[in-house]
């Protein structure tokens, strides 16, 4: 296991090493069976997954999109993904989520794919270098 100043050599900040050992404790600990999740419903990982302290919905989606590779997950905490959506659909900047919840739903059952498509749009439109 490493260190909290490897941790911190790794960019993790204090609060976020405190949320990787909880993760890791929950794992160890057999709470959570990784090799389980992936034959389990997109809610049920959620509710299992966001009892783990620092682990909200945004990581949960992500997590399922990135990691799980589910399609159809569309993250509405997702700060890149919203402001492109806004755009290019040209919605008011207070658009409430239930309004870009009910755009993403015309993208079922797809809507990871148009997440990634928002990043790229997000990640042209703010000339964003890695």
């Amino acid at each position: 296991m490493l260190s909290d100043i490897e941790l911190r050599e790794c960019y993790f900040s204090r609060q976020k090493t405190s949320y990787v050992r909880d993760l890791a404790e929950f794992v160890f600990s057999k709470r959570i069976i990784l090799g389980d999740l992936s034959s389990k419903s997109d809610q049920m990982i959620r509710e299992d997954l966001i009892t783990v302290k620092g682990i909200g919905n945004w990581t949960v989606d992500i997590f399922l999109i990135m990691a799980l590779h589910r399609a159809d997950i569309f993250p509405l905490g997702d700060l890149a993904a919203v402001k492109s959506l806004k755009k290019i659909k040209k919605l008011p900047v207070d658009t409430s989520n239930d309004k870009i919840l009910s755009v993403s739903k015309s993208w079922r059952p797809f809507r990871s794919i148009a997440t990634m498509l928002l990043w790229h749009s997000y990640i042209q439109e703010n000339n964003i270098k890695f």
